[in-house]
């Protein structure tokens, strides 16, 4: 006796339709609803280009999560959607199916695809959160439901794909007949200008998730800070903005400069949202970090501040600024701190030694008397679970002092120090003997104070071959050493 399991009748009628695509198109109209989600399905990722459309104009449901069906980006797919909402706004389709309201390109996992039985009217947006936030934010849009919702991510190049730019210029030319929102925008080296016409169709109090990634002039920054700051609703900010500087009088130049700063800076005081803000190589904004973190109104999870020259103005901000009162994430890496009073990272550290979950300061080139200054609130952590402190000059006696600290980190995860300076000789070359005894020595410093999970000691990067002597359960010598 077979076990093989015979097809449904719902699976053999899917394939009989899929087979008689014509037959199929003819009747989509008149489809039981509970066919509809696994037939569009088969149809979407088989290509059946003509029966999506037809399943598009027709889709009984409020909401077609069909980002979630384009695994790998094909604009012959796209288009076949996007002409599926042409035909649904162009025909006359009986009112009991007239239900779509939200179409939602977003490429991310949904329940509608995995729960939908056939006793189930999709509720879709019930189930999906952002679409919920989105709702409860802009109750003033309530009055435009009569039109279709276009919900995207962008990331935008200069060279935009295919896929993209058809979209883009088909949501251009609909922008007063469907509602266009984007909750996630990445920007790479885009003019100005261009941002203005994307932002005309997606209003930008939509975006809770912005990259920027520019090689704009601080003029042209400038002229983008109104567009960012009517994006209120940000959760969520990372900016590398390399700027360039073009007037040719330096005194004119710094003058115009602080203005473009001071308008860009002005725009923070406007996020009512903001949760995690990253910063990458934004050295236009030294001396300027207090009136950044001072004019935030909410509460930050996560500050990254990396690879950044700062002053110890900007410093001393860290210590009274309410907003980094709460962090569970800070990273500084490749922000130097060699010449700094690092006592004001003291006082913040203090501040959040009950919710400082990762804390990353690789290559700030510390010494062992900022080691020390810091050593008081390290110890008081805990809800820490990684801790970096590669590419800093500490010695063994601070190192061992350093572990000592760390003994009531009981939720510590990963662990990472830097090799201590007694590894090197004096051409600043690794001992491979010295590292391995005196890693060795650290880690039983460490065994002796609590059993660690992730622990490494690593020197500095080789310049010959790129890599680190790591310390874990052994030697790990880079290459140019083995």
């Amino acid at each position: 006796m077979s076990g093989h399991t015979p097809p449904t009748l719902q699976k053999l009628a899917r394939q009989a339709l899929l087979r008689n695509e014509a037959v199929a198109m003819s009747c989509v109209g008149e489809l039981p609803t509970m066919l509809f989600p696994a037939l569009f399905k088969e149809a979407f990722e088989g290509r059946h280009i003509n029966l999506v459309k037809e399943m598009v104009a027709a889709w009984p449901f409020p909401c077609l999560p069909v980002g979630a069906l384009m695994k790998t980006p094909n604009a012959e797919t796209l288009q076949a959607v996007l002409d599926g909402v042409d035909m649904r706004l162009t025909r006359k389709i009986h009112p009991r199916r007239i239900k779509l309201q939200v179409l939602d390109l977003r490429n991310v996992k949904h329940a509608f695809w995995n729960t939908w039985t056939g006793a189930e009217d999709c509720s879709c947006s019930a189930e999906n959160l952002e679409e919920k936030q989105v709702a409860k934010v802009f109750p003033r849009y309530a009055l435009r439901r009569q039109r279709v919702k276009v919900i995207v991510e962008l990331s935008i190049f200069s060279c935009l794909e295919e896929q993209q730019a058809c979209f883009l210029k088909w949501a251009q030319e609909r922008m007063g007949s469907l509602y266009f929102c984007c909750t996630k925008m990445k920007i790479w080296s885009l003019p100005v200008h261009a941002i203005r016409e994307i932002l005309n169709v997606f209003d930008p109090q939509h975006i809770t998730e912005l990259e920027l990634h520019t090689e704009w002039t601080l003029l042209e920054l400038e002229h983008f800070a109104p567009y960012f700051g009517q994006m209120r609703n940000l959760c969520k900010v990372f900016l590398e903005p390399f700027h360039k500087v073009t007037l040719s009088n330096r005194n004119e130049t710094r003058d115009r400069e602080v203005k473009c700063i001071k308008k860009f800076i002005s725009q923070f005081s406007k996020f009512n949202c903001l949760q995690h803000l990253s910063m990458f190589c934004t050295h236009f904004l030294r001396d300027h970090m207090n009136k950044v973190l001072g004019c935030l109104m909410t509460p930050l999870e996560t500050l990254s501040v990396t690879c950044c020259v700062i002053s110890q103005n900007d410093l001393d901000s860290f210590s009274c600024c309410l907003s980094l009162f709460h962090l569970k994430h800070l990273d500084l890496r490749g922000v130097v701190l060699h010449d700094l009073d690092v006592m004001p990272l003291r006082v913040l550290l203090e501040k959040v030694a009950d919710t400082l979950e990762t804390l990353d300061l690789q290559w700030c080139r510390m010494k062992d008397s900022q080691l020390y200054a810091l050593l008081p609130a390290l110890r008081n952590f805990s809800q820490l679970t990684t801790v970096k402190f590669y590419s800093n000059k500490f010695s063994m006696p601070i190192l061992k002092d350093l572990l000592q600290h760390t003994a009531n980190w009981s939720r510590i995860n990963v662990e990472q120090y830097p090799a201590p300076l007694e590894c090197y000789d004096d051409s600043s070359q690794v001992s491979v003997e010295r590292f391995s005894q005196l890693c060795r020595e650290l880690m039983d410093t460490h065994r002796a104070i609590r059993q660690p999970k992730n622990i490494s000691f690593a020197t500095e990067i080789c310049y010959t071959c790129g890599e680190r002597c790591v310390y874990h359960n052994g030697p790990r010598l880079c290459c140019c050493l083995q």
